[in-house]
């Protein structure tokens, strides 16, 4: 006999987990949740995440349906200036324990297990919860399913293990530690050697430069460069709509125009609707990852960009690459900024997210995942079958290159369209906090906002775009499944 019994048993207290959570209390209010997470507070990767970081996307549409998050006034100054403030990672982990400590577990209805590792099921669907502290196990008899929330897996610098050598004695850090560098202010490093070509690596540089390093003083190991989201694209409310859907038309001609992702990408670059550092090198990556113009013209300064692949070994004053090697000053301290945010080239359980006794929580509108949980939470309670299910919700893949971006943009169409379609889901939507689009413009259709008038170039984008992403998903699938 079980020590306990719940409806669903949840893995992981990520943003993901808590977004299906949330909307499955509201949907199905009979139901008992248990949520079973190694940290110590729920946020997931936040709890771990260095101190600068801060949201890619606008708050408006981050966290969970029924709570609001981030405020209506746009930055007056810095890099995001003109746009509206990007959440700090203190203030999203405050948002993730103020959820579970007023609506989750005052609801009665979800049991939290912090600290606390899932073991897996037997047959009779019974769970082992084992306490990371003390050691004891507990069972738990789970009535319907386990929700899966470690589909991303989230790496961030203080958990993630370097993949190359790090010789003895070489000065080396994390992001997390550069805040405390004036503990040190009479020792500071004479150069700064960033590692790695992602966001973090990107966000890295900026504080740098804000904290007013000199850019000469930075190099940057740089393997792959980066297409990047214009985030004035990306602004939610009927100020930015236009803008909003003018980027996704712009995306649609791009397809349909382009022969390749790469093509595409550099189409859309022209216009500054995906943006690059350099803008003399092709960007080979692309990981949704979103900026704004004001940073990149920071990141722009720094001027010694090495691009000799990824890194093998580091020594102090010295770099190993494939080809050879590269010195720096002495004293220059190695900020490593390689931790993948989610493993975009690995394919551990993609497929369907409905699997009989387990649901898989996977994006089914790259790259919000907060929404994409939330709507699947809707659909496990909306509709009977995992058929059903999964056809109205099939994964989007976790795109890594320009080539291979068409073949997410096109499930989101495919979803988008289905959901359209769909009476119950498109009447959720347009209530969904988390839908940058649905909220808006039904408020804006209420109010008459003439501004609605950009949706009449959709359609004849949408009949060029969407066969041209087809064309470009068939040479995508076959890189995708390369990788």
């Amino acid at each position: 006999m079980a020590d306990f019994d719940t409806d669903y048993l949840v893995i992981g207290a990520g943003a993901v987990s808590l977004a299906f959570v949330d909307t499955l209390l509201d949907e199905d209010p009979d139901c008992h949740i248990t949520i079973v997470d190694m940290h110590a507070k729920p946020g997931g990767h936040w709890n771990d995440a260095y101190s600068f970081v801060a949201l890619h996307q606008p708050s408006a549409f981050y966290g969970v349906n029924s709570m609001e998050f981030g405020g209506d006034v746009v930055d007056d100054h810095g890099p995001n200036k003109g746009l509206f403030p990007l959440a700090s990672g203190s203030e999203i982990s405050a948002y993730f324990e103020t959820l579970m400590n007023r609506r989750f577990l005052p609801s009665g209805r979800v049991d939290y297990h912090p600290l606390s590792e899932y073991l897996g099921k037997d047959d009779n669907m019974v769970g082992t919860v084992k306490q990371v502290m003390s050691g004891k196990e507990t069972t738990v008899q789970i009535r319907r399913k386990v929700i899966d929330g470690t589909f991303y897996k989230t790496s961030v610098p203080a958990t993630h293990t370097p993949q190359y050598d790090v010789a003895d004695g070489t000065p080396f850090t994390i992001p997390g530690d550069l805040p405390k560098l004036w503990m040190r202010a009479d020792d500071l490093p004479g150069h700064y050697v960033i590692v790695g070509a992602g966001k973090t690596a990107m966000d890295a540089g900026v504080w740098l430069l804000e904290a007013g390093v000199d850019p000469d003083t930075i190099s940057w190991i740089c393997p792959r460069d980066s297409w990047l989201i214009n985030r004035k694209y990306t602004q939610p409310g009927p100020d930015f709509f236009e803008g909003a859907v003018g980027n996704q038309i712009a995306q649609l001609k791009a397809a349909g125009a382009a022969k390749t992702g790469d093509e595409m990408f550099e189409i859309l670059g022209r216009d500054g609707h995906m943006l690059r550092i350099d803008e003399s090198v092709k960007p080979e990556m692309f990981h949704y990852a979103t900026i704004s113009e004001g940073e990149v013209e920071r990141l722009r300064k720094i001027k010694h960009v090495i691009r000799r692949g990824r890194v093998s070994a580091i020594a102090p004053g010295s770099m190993t690459f494939a080809d050879g090697e590269e010195t720096v000053p002495q004293d220059a301290l190695f900020i490593d900024c390689t931790a993948t945010a989610v493993p975009f080239t690995e394919s551990r359980i993609h497929g369907p997210q409905f699997r009989g006794d387990t649901v898989v929580l996977q994006p089914i509108h790259v790259p919000l995942v907060t929404l994409s949980a939330a709507l699947t939470a809707f659909l496990e309670v909306a509709f009977d079958t995992d058929e059903e299910k999964n056809a109205l919700g099939i994964p989007s893949p976790l795109t890594d290159t320009p080539n291979t971006y068409p073949l997410g943009m096109l499930t989101n169409y495919m979803n988008r369209g289905a959901w359209s379609k769909n009476p119950k889901i498109a009447a959720w939507l347009s209530k969904a906090r988390l839908d940058p689009t649905g909220k808006t413009v039904a408020k804006m259709m209420a109010e008459g906002d003439t501004r609605l008038a950009v949706m009449a170039g959709f359609q004849d984008a949408v009949k060029v775009g969407i066969p041209g992403l087809q064309r470009l998903a068939v040479a995508a699938q076959a890189e995708h499944q390369d990788r």
